[in-house]
């Protein structure tokens, strides 16, 4: 069921995002007066539709190929390779009639209003949701440091003061994006009370990239108690209450919420001791629970760090969603040149829809989290398209540009030849993609149990 709802979200998100992309070159060119011939959702490859209605002179139509989506513009050199009426002298209703700058318009239509959806999804939920954040000075246990931050410098308790010498108000500004991907940033750390320098090194993000953000990097430290305890789960099974305050797990002494999974990772299958601290009658208390093939006990945290929350306007919130949204662009742009140059590995970086659906999208359909997950991927798809390689937007609007300079456009042969080689890039990356994801889910671990399946009873 979980896969289910993961691959419903992506065709969702997808449908979205690919319906309002074409939709971007559509109506500029029907402006413009160009005769759009196709409008579909995902590819009719191979002819095959799963529906077609024609009204006016377009078609509009759903492909069975969940891999993207076009519109065909008579007179355009595109994707489906159709030059047959090309060498005719223009007609006035072909995209090649048309001056060159609403040529332009229309190829960068897409990418506009992926760019523009991007930040009217950040805004938007900024102006629903508001704006909820961790004051730094409220993380009074200091930060839980992941595999990760240890291997730099960090440990768990440290105190981030400030980052590049720029005091840490909220947390999640010590989390900047831009920090792990540029390398170099120095986060000043109170430990022990003597101040501590940790200097981000610049192969991070190929750390992150080869690690697959399993071993995390750091995060405040979370001391928690027992919110609800699932009906039916082992905890609920083994006597967990809510307001418990765990202690320790299969003999491990648990401190932090972050404690709790790996432990749980090594037992799973097993019965195991759990210490608990009762709230109740103010007694520790020791449970025997099993831990499920999933590494979870089934009990929902509550912890003890006070967020703050601020409301806002129509106004500020399209600036907190401007600038996220840019952020992401940066992220885009900054990890793109790291996988150019080869600082990080193209096998760890790139996914394709196996991989962007289990990354993204979870098991659980939550609204905010889609949104912002869409969001997220509608700015990707902005980023990629404008990539200058030809079959691509930023192709077409690279050979634009060169006409408007030289006042004559590349020569239809070149066209054709440069469209069918990115094609075959475009078609390559795909195998990649899809590829690669099938290699990572068949070199993962087996999910396997330490122990021999305990059975549960009441």
């Amino acid at each position: 069921m979980e896969i289910a709802i993961m691959i419903g979200q992506l065709i969702l998100a997808l449908t979205i995002l690919v319906g309002l992309h074409e939709m971007g070159h559509m109506l500029p060119a029907k402006w413009f007066g160009m005769r759009v011939e196709k409008f579909y959702l995902f590819f009719d490859a191979w002819g095959v539709k799963l529906f077609s209605k024609k009204k006016g002179d377009t078609e509009y139509g759903i492909g069975w190929l969940p891999l993207g989506g076009y519109v065909k513009i008579a007179g355009m050199v595109d994707e489906s390779m159709d030059t047959k009426n090309l060498k005719d002298e223009p007609e006035e209703w072909e995209f090649r009639a048309k001056p060159a700058w609403q040529r332009l318009i229309v190829m960068l239509g897409g990418v506009t209003v992926n760019l523009i959806l991007g930040i009217l999804i950040f805004s938007g939920l900024t102006w629903y949701y508001g704006e909820a954040f961790i004051p730094n000075n409220e993380v009074s246990n200091g930060i839980y440091a992941g595999k990760l931050a240890k291997e730099i410098g960090f440990q768990t308790g440290d105190k981030i003061l400030t980052v590049n010498g720029k005091e840490i108000i909220r947390f999640s500004d010590a989390l900047n994006p831009s920090y792990i991907l540029e390398g170099g940033a120095v986060y000043r750390v109170e430990r022990g009370g003597k101040q501590i320098d940790i200097t981000i090194p610049s192969d991070m993000l190929k750390r992150v990239s080869e690690s697959g953000a399993k071993d995390g990097f750091i995060g405040p430290a979370q001391p928690f108690s027992v919110d609800r305890v699932a009906k039916g789960s082992p905890a609920a099974l083994g006597g967990l209450l809510p307001g418990d305050k765990i202690l320790s797990i299969a003999n491990q002494p648990v401190a932090y919420f972050q404690d709790v999974k790996p432990i749980l990772l090594e037992n799973k299958c097993c019965k195991v001791d759990v210490k608990i601290m009762r709230k109740a009658s103010d007694t520790a208390v020791n449970l025997k629970l099993v831990v499920t093939e999933t590494a979870t006990l089934g009990f929902f945290p509550k912890t003890e760090l006070k967020e703050s929350f601020e409301e806002k306007g129509l106004v500020e919130s399209f600036r907190i969603g401007y600038n996220d949204a840019f952020d992401i662009l940066k992220f885009n742009i900054l990890g793109f040149s790291k996988l150019f140059s080869g600082e990080v590995s193209a096998s760890q970086s790139l996914s394709g829809p196996v991989g962007i659906a289990t990354e993204f999208f979870g098991g659980h359909f939550i609204w905010a989290k889609f949104w912002r997950n869409t969001a997220v991927l509608s700015l990707i798809l902005a980023f990629m398209n404008l990539l200058p390689i030809p079959a691509l937007d930023g192709g077409h609007a690279v050979f634009l540009i060169y006409e408007m300079i030289f006042r004559k456009p590349p020569s239809l042969k070149f066209m054709e030849w440069a469209q069918t080689i990115g094609m075959v890039l475009i078609l390559g990356l795909m195998v990649f993609a899809f590829g690669n994801d099938f290699y990572k889910i068949m070199k993962k671990e087996p999910d396997t149990c330490k122990c021999v399946k305990v059975e549960q009873t009441s």
